[in-house]
């Protein structure tokens, strides 16, 4: 007897055509428990052999057609580091390059490695490494989960804002031999600080005291809209959203459920942070250098300590701007940050170009120092002549300062 089973429907289809083949489906079901992340299907989504060099050119052919056919200008590729037989770089290099025949000339594309101490497998998919002998240059840049990991500790207070400056220490070794096709990779980064694979949200409610911690909030997004990368704001994050835990708890915005409120404290913030960034251009383009601060005037380094004081610069031509980011839940820092001398004449002032607390205070004059003790980010230890200026900063207040 024949069983009339019905035919699914077309959406339950493998499409193109063109890989409606045995050969292309691996065909073994979910990952194994305990065995490689990477090989299974996802849920109804069925694990393509990407190894198969006949099978590449079928995805790739397709994608080429919707950046034809829609007009986009780059794209966003899940889970990276599950695509087989260096197909993460032909990928990139195939869509820049058809692109660019088409007269595309900044396609971009950007990769998820969910890992936070992924460097190495980042620098696997991304850019040219002159010191590979392939032609190919793959993605242009990934979401960026090693500063994510660092930076939301450090701006919590559960971790020294030393781990954040170690962390691109770390980065610029491995990449040292990385170029995109925009030049330096790490500038194109995509960097965030909530999403919703980490099931968790940046902001944290205390019950009882609901505002208690929101200044972390924009002391993060402040951090991150100064920091090298494509700065990117999860959905709801400007609405206050908080949450973690579970995929409800961090998809609100998602499912429609909040209404979109212009008048909401953090979405006005993110207006201040958007506008500082778009007039400073050196918080976009500008060289990057974090900057030793010292509490004695005396000896000055990265903070070790959890709850310390988070500084850094970005220059661009004749423009310094400095960012200081107290960490501390609950007492203030009053200290100095070394400042470029050659921009910053002895008396020259500061303007702040963006605070998130009302109580905010001005630095003092630019000062040169006597002997002092740094030890700088690299390891190295000097002893100036030093350009300082001296901040105070309220609990979880962050500024960004201007030299005039």
């Amino acid at each position: 007897m024949i069983e009339n089973i019905p035919s699914p429907p077309r959406d339950a289809l493998v499409w193109p055509r063109e890989i409606q083949r045995n050969r292309f489906l691996r065909r073994e079901g979910n990952p194994q428990a305990g065995g490689d992340d990477t090989l299974g299907d996802f849920s109804s989504l069925k694990q393509l052999l990407t190894a198969d060099t006949d099978l590449q050119r079928f995805p790739i052919r397709a994608y080429q057609y919707v950046i034809a056919r829609y007009d986009v200008d780059g794209f966003r590729i899940d889970t990276l580091r599950y695509l087989k037989g260096d197909l993460p770089r032909l990928f990139g290099n195939s869509m820049r390059e058809f692109a660019l025949s088409i007269g595309k000339k900044n396609f971009f594309t950007f990769g998820e490695v969910f890992d936070p101490q992924a460097e190495e497998d980042i620098a696997r998919f991304i850019g040219h490494n002159t010191n590979d002998g392939s032609e190919l240059v793959g993605v242009d840049a990934a979401l960026d989960y090693p500063l994510f990991d660092a930076l939301k500790t450090a701006v919590k207070g559960f971790g020294p804002p030393a781990a954040v400056a170690d962390m691109y220490q770390r980065r610029k070794a491995i990449e040292r031999n990385v170029l995109s096709s925009h030049g330096d990779a790490t500038r194109y980064f995509v960097t965030f600080l909530d999403n919703h694979d980490v099931k968790e949200r940046i902001r944290f409610v205390q019950p009882g005291d609901a505002h208690r911690f929101d200044k972390q909030v924009t002391l993060g997004l402040a951090c991150l809209y100064a920091l090298p990368g494509i700065p990117c704001l999860y959905y709801g994050t400007e609405q206050g959203l908080y949450g973690r835990g579970s995929d409800p708890a961090v998809r609100e915005a998602l499912w429609g459920a909040p209404g979109f409120d212009q008048g909401n404290v953090f979405y006005r913030e993110m207006q201040r942070l958007a506008k500082v960034r778009a007039e400073q251009s050196a918080l976009r383009y500008g060289r990057f250098y974090f900057r030793p601060v010292s509490g004695d005037g005396q000896t000055f380094g990265i903070s070790p300590f959890q709850q310390g004081v988070l500084a850094f610069s970005r220059i661009l031509n004749d423009e310094e701007v400095l960012v200081v980011a107290n960490t501390n839940t609950s007492q203030p820092q009053s200290l100095d940050v070394i400042v470029e001398i050659q921009l910053n004449e002895v008396n020259s002032g500061h303007r702040i170009l963006y605070s998130n607390d009302s109580a905010s205070v001005a630095p003092s004059p630019t000062r040169p120092t006597a002997a002092v003790t740094v030890h700088e980010v690299n390891g190295t230890t000097g002893n100036g002549p030093l350009h300082v200026v001296h901040v105070t900063l309220q609990p979880m207040e962050v500024q960004i300062l201007g030299n005039q």
